[in-house]
């Protein structure tokens, strides 16, 4: 069983386990991530390895379940990047709408926090529009914070840029390929086109990645992460 100060994963948990959490606070964080291009230096799994920190981060510290990930989203298609593979809007919708289903009403679930970090309206509106029974239910979309002035360039889009390869390169700096990272300026004229959380494809010329990855350090990286689990945690109620 998972001892006090640690994620309390249900995959690691036999069901008794997970029915006793379950009595003390009946509530489950579900991380949704991409497998996704982020450009060359970052993984495809990116947003998933961001979600998957904060959920456990805040299953520990609420002793809240934390649900398997599911790491597939809705994105772009980018046959030119290798590796990623995107799922349609309703099939997300389904996927969650029949897990959520098997939680509430199998386990006895009555509070779900989804979290994302993936911009996409598509992906947001599947993952917002999910059915409860009598279960609250809220979607916290994490690149949707106003970062300020934590970051140089703030309002760049967000695809391999400063704020992602800096939270890669604090929390997970062994698959980060900072040598590989190469800067790409969104001009306004291709803003116009790319329209990020649209589901568009990459400006032309793209290395697969947008924004000012040369501005990413682990340093800026930690004080992300940590405004970003300060600001979840103002969303959440203590257990």
């Amino acid at each position: 069983m998972t001892q006090s100060g640690q994620p309390w994963r249900i995959k690691e948990m036999t069901p008794g386990a997970v029915r006793e959490r379950l009595q003390e606070r009946p509530a489950l964080v579900v991380p949704v991530g991409t497998t996704e291009q982020h450009g060359p230096h970052l993984p495809l799994g990116c947003d998933t390895i961001i979600v998957e920190h904060l959920a456990d981060d805040l299953s520990a510290e609420f002793g809240m379940l934390r649900a398997p990930t599911l790491e597939f989203g809705v994105h772009a298609p980018t046959h030119a990047f290798p590796g990623g593979a995107s799922l349609r809007r309703r099939t997300l919708h389904r996927v969650m709408n029949e897990l959520i289903e098997s939680w509430e009403e199998g386990a006895g679930v009555r509070e779900f926090v989804i979290l994302t970090a993936q911009a996409s309206e598509a992906h947001l509106e599947a993952l917002s529009t999910i059915r409860t029974n009598a279960a609250a239910a809220q979607v916290i979309d994490v690149f949707s914070l106003d970062f300020g002035p934590l970051l140089e360039r703030p309002g760049a889009p967000i695809q391999g840029g400063e704020l992602d390869t800096s939270l890669l390169l604090y929390l997970a700096p062994e698959v980060v390929h900072m040598e590989l990272a190469r800067d790409f300026a969104v001009t306004p004229e291709m803003l116009n086109r790319y329209r990020p959380g649209h589901t568009k494809r990459l400006p032309y010329g793209s290395p697969g990645s947008v924004g000012f990855p040369s501005l990413a350090s682990p340093q800026k990286g930690e004080l992300l992460y940590r405004f970003i689990l300060d600001r979840i945690r103002n969303c959440l109620t203590p257990a």
